[in-house]
């Protein structure tokens, strides 16, 4: 009977310490393949490889689209670019971002779920909002095994903490015992029963993004049409839950929780009040200039009327910058996950 041989795991802010932590305590005869996803800027090269290779006896790399898996490695999603699981083999695709990011941590953890089914060890550990969650759900819906950071042991504890109150995970417990539970688990044999079939959704959600395109054209989306527009492409967006976490995916396949959505609104108002603010200024430096011309050719109603205008732009303008300093564009840290973060690695 096999083993728990497959070891996904997902992490954000705070999430490289988390990871040295967890590589430093696996063996170097790991029975099981161990993938990582960590959000990372799209820019740039990403020395996580490196880092957790000298950290710990297991060698990392960034795997190649359609590697083969062996056991005894770690393998870490490339920056801009999804990793996914299937049988045998890896995917290393640019799908369309989920939950602001890309690599994101639902899409590695579904496919693992839905290729592996009780094999499967996922693995939250820091970060901001809830990356990982819905991923999370898939595997222990596939009969998978969940092991989640304690949120009062990690740096940043909104991945922990929404995969807790939605994932309902096996074990919760700080972190420095996260590596010995894993090489426990992957040396005994998965005696669960097979849990649910993979469903259409998965399915579709999956394929999505791999990139496949009859997925991606598909008319029959999950879900109901939510009246809400995607802020990546301006399409459509389709609700649906998962348990009781409600996500979003436009046609295209785009993906959002209830509180990555709020985020990427937030963050796209924010930058249409900066636009809009910098409108203001421009006018009223504008129609400044063209109030001392009139003043010049001695026209005193066109003096009037442009220092009105001037005026009213720089009022507006005030009230727009005092909305953007109170930040009261940006969601609330306590309120149904935390804000997205720019990522560590």
């Amino acid at each position: 009977m096999p083993g728990h041989d497959i070891v996904v795991i997902g992490a954000s802010a705070g999430g490289v310490e988390a990871l040295l932590t967890v590589v430093r305590a696996l063996p170097h005869d790991l029975p099981a393949a161990v993938f990582v996803v960590l959000h990372v800027p799209p820019d740039g090269e990403s020395m996580l490889p490196r880092i957790l290779s000298h950290a710990g006896p297991l060698p990392a790399a960034h795997p190649q689209d359609g590697d083969l898996i062996e056991q005894g490695r770690i393998y870490v999603a490339p920056p801009d670019y999804h990793l996914l699981v299937e049988r045998e083999r890896m995917r290393v695709v640019r799908g369309p971002r989920e939950n602001r990011s890309r690599p994101a941590v639902d899409p590695l953890f579904r496919s693992a779920a839905r290729a592996y089914g009780p094999r499967v060890i996922g693995v939250i550990l820091s970060g901001m909002l809830d990356d990982g969650t819905a991923g999370l759900i898939a595997i222990r819906e596939r009969g998978g095994i969940g092991v989640v950071q304690d949120p009062n042991d990690a740096l940043f504890p909104g991945m922990p903490t929404s995969a807790i109150k939605y994932a309902d995970p096996t074990d919760v417990l700080p972190v420095a015992e996260i590596g010995s539970l894993l090489n426990r688990l992957t040396r005994e044999p998965v005696r669960t029963t097979k849990g649910k079939e993979v469903s259409a959704a998965m399915e579709n959600e999956t394929e999505i993004a791999a990139l496949d395109m009859d997925a991606v054209s598909d008319s029959d989306q999950h879900g109901t049409p939510s009246g809400f527009g995607c802020p990546e492409c301006g399409g459509a967006l389709w609700e649906r839950e998962e348990g009781s976490l409600l996500r979003y995916r436009c046609r295209v396949g785009h993906a959002f929780t209830a509180s990555s959505l709020i985020a990427e609104q937030s963050s796209q108002l924010e930058a249409a009040l900066w636009a809009a603010l910098r409108g203001l200024e421009e006018k009223a430096a504008l129609v400044h200039r063209l109030a001392d011309r009139a003043r010049d050719a001695e026209h005193p109603m066109l003096v009037a009327r442009y220092a009105e205008q001037e005026h009213t732009a720089r009022q507006h303008a005030a009230v727009l910058r005092e909305l953007i300093l109170r930040g009261d564009t940006s969601p609330n840290d306590t309120q149904a996950a935390q804000p997205q973060a720019a990522a560590d690695g």
